[in-house]
């Protein structure tokens, strides 16, 4: 069995070097879904990097496309591609584009970025796995300042009327968007709330320990007429010390320094 923590810690760094070859990036969101990816991959989702296209595989949609360097950190430690291309991200070229793309990233399910739409295409990719009889389940990760987003709950409407109850949906409350606090920019209120009536089943879990996220997947599969939500409480930029309590920290510049600190962190104290 995977160890989460210490595929935490890998991802973790990993996602730290993808950036530090750039001076710049996502740095805020990606580390803050770093547990959830390690506790998916790594103890959830049927998924196997020798068969990507596998038909019957569970799908993962990364909504918050932005935290794509995360992902793309998890898809290389696992096998789906060469570690070394993540040092292209973002560059002329790439097979790693600043935001996830299904057509050229081998382990991308969906193409995303714009924030919200990635609910539509989850709600779709979840429909057709039931429509084909799939045993398969389709996860999505959305941001709590992308449900300042109309097509967000647009998409949650139809998943609960459908009952697609193979579709779990984690929501990274971080508390912060591009401009700002959320609260500040458009309050989302109480958002494990707005989803239960909106026809989820709903749990709210510490986004950071991956023990408690399995359990709350393995208590959301047992749902067999809703679809799940579950809200995971996270810190924006979460252990990198450069960024975690900045207040602007959705895209940053830093110094070969301040990485430097960072990863040395993250080796000592996860």
């Amino acid at each position: 069995m995977t160890d989460c923590k210490a595929f935490a810690k890998a991802i973790r760094l990993e996602t730290l070097r993808v950036f530090e070859a750039r001076g710049f990036g996502h740095v805020g969101g990606a580390m803050s879904v770093v547990e959830l990816l390690a506790a998916l991959y790594g103890k959830v989702m049927r998924v196997d990097p020798a068969n990507p296209a596998d038909p019957e595989r569970d799908r993962l949609v990364m909504s918050k496309g932005h935290a794509g360097p995360a992902l793309y950190a998890t898809l290389a430690l696992l096998g789906y591609f060469d570690k070394a291309l993540l040092q292209t991200l973002n560059q002329p070229g790439t097979s790693l584009p600043s935001h996830c793309d299904r057509q050229r990233t081998p382990g991308i399910d969906m193409t995303t970025g714009s924030l919200g739409q990635g609910v539509s295409t989850a709600v779709g990719i979840a429909l057709g796995q039931r429509l084909m009889g799939y045993p398969s389940r389709t996860y999505l990760i959305i941001g709590d300042g992308e449900c300042n987003e109309g097509q967000v709950w647009e998409g949650l409407m139809l998943a609960a009327h459908k009952k697609l109850s193979n579709l779990t949906v984690f929501c990274d409350r971080n508390g912060q968007q591009l401009d700002g606090y959320v609260k500040n920019v458009l309050d989302t209120g109480d958002l494990a709330e707005k989803f239960a009536a909106f026809g989820f089943h709903t749990q709210t879990v510490g986004g950071h320990d991956t023990e408690r996220i399995v359990a709350a997947v393995n208590r959301a599969k047992a749902q067999t007429d809703l679809p799940q939500m579950i809200v995971l409480n996270t810190v924006k930029g979460y252990g990198c010390t450069f960024a975690e309590g900045v207040e602007f920290n959705h895209h940053i510049q830093f110094t070969p320094e301040q990485m430097k600190e960072a990863l040395t962190y993250v080796e000592k104290n996860f």
